[in-house]
């Protein structure tokens, strides 16, 4: 077997894969489409959840207190390591 009948085999299995990956991404993407059209037409697409906990905000967490020990303690662990 010569060196371009090599390429030319190598050309036809190249283009054979990537038409192969090429047709599976199309197949995929029209599913997908069908799929979120029957969903969107049975009305399967909403959150019940989403849409009962709309209307009640939950309430901010509350902030830490500012303990200045806290701030101490941390400020000495990163002058340790930065000296270390």
């Amino acid at each position: 077997m010569t060196i371009s009948q090599m390429l030319e085999q190598s050309g036809i299995l190249t283009l054979l894969g990537m038409g192969v990956v090429f047709s599976f991404l199309i197949i995929m993407i029209l599913a997908m489409t069908l799929l979120h059209a029957v969903l969107h037409a049975l009305k399967l697409d909403r959150d019940e959840k989403k849409e009962t906990t709309s209307a009640s905000v939950a309430a901010p967490a509350a902030a830490a207190p500012d303990s200045g020990a806290i701030i101490a303690a941390i400020a000495a662990a990163v002058r340790t390591h930065e000296n270390n």
